[in-house]
């Protein structure tokens, strides 16, 4: 079962790269809130909709003190070849090893698939979920319903 609104937060331990420090829930907590985004695969359509919808919409999270961070089970290393080509300037972050651990803590991880299915968590500062959707199928709506989240 998925984590849903009122739950607090699992705490998550991403890689960004090998280079950069973890990421963490306990990175932002006190600090900003966090818009966890599972999804299932670097380099597929969708997902890249996704992305680029997520980085249009960055200066709008940015100003309610919103933190993106885009999580799949692809290699650190595959995750920013393919931030790089898609332009994003957010956190794209590598939940490979071990393998899905976050999640799974999130209840997004899908057995067959070996992949997240898509899963979205509003984390505020003090690490409670404010607002949550999990779906299997393409979700463009999700920006505009996560940024109404956090006008509320």
């Amino acid at each position: 079962m998925a984590v849903g609104t009122g739950d607090r937060a699992p705490e998550f331990d991403l890689e960004e790269a090998y280079d950069k420090p973890r990421v963490s829930l306990g990175t932002f907590r006190g600090k900003r809130n966090v818009l966890l985004v599972f999804h299932p695969f670097a380099f597929t359509e969708v997902c890249r909709d996704e992305a680029l919808d997520l980085q249009a919409n960055l200066e709008s999270f940015d100003h309610a003190e919103t933190d993106v961070v885009f999580v799949s089970c692809d290699t650190s290393a595959a995750r920013q070849a393919w931030k790089e080509e898609l332009g994003a300037t957010y956190t794209f972050a590598s939940d490979f090893w071990q393998h899905g651990a976050a999640a799974k803590a999130y209840g997004v991880f899908d057995d067959e698939t070996g992949a997240p299915r898509r899963g979205t968590f509003l984390i505020d500062k003090d690490g409670l979920v404010i607002w949550s959707l999990v779906k299997d199928s393409r979700r463009t709506e999700m920006v505009p319903e996560s940024l109404e989240a956090l006008d509320g």
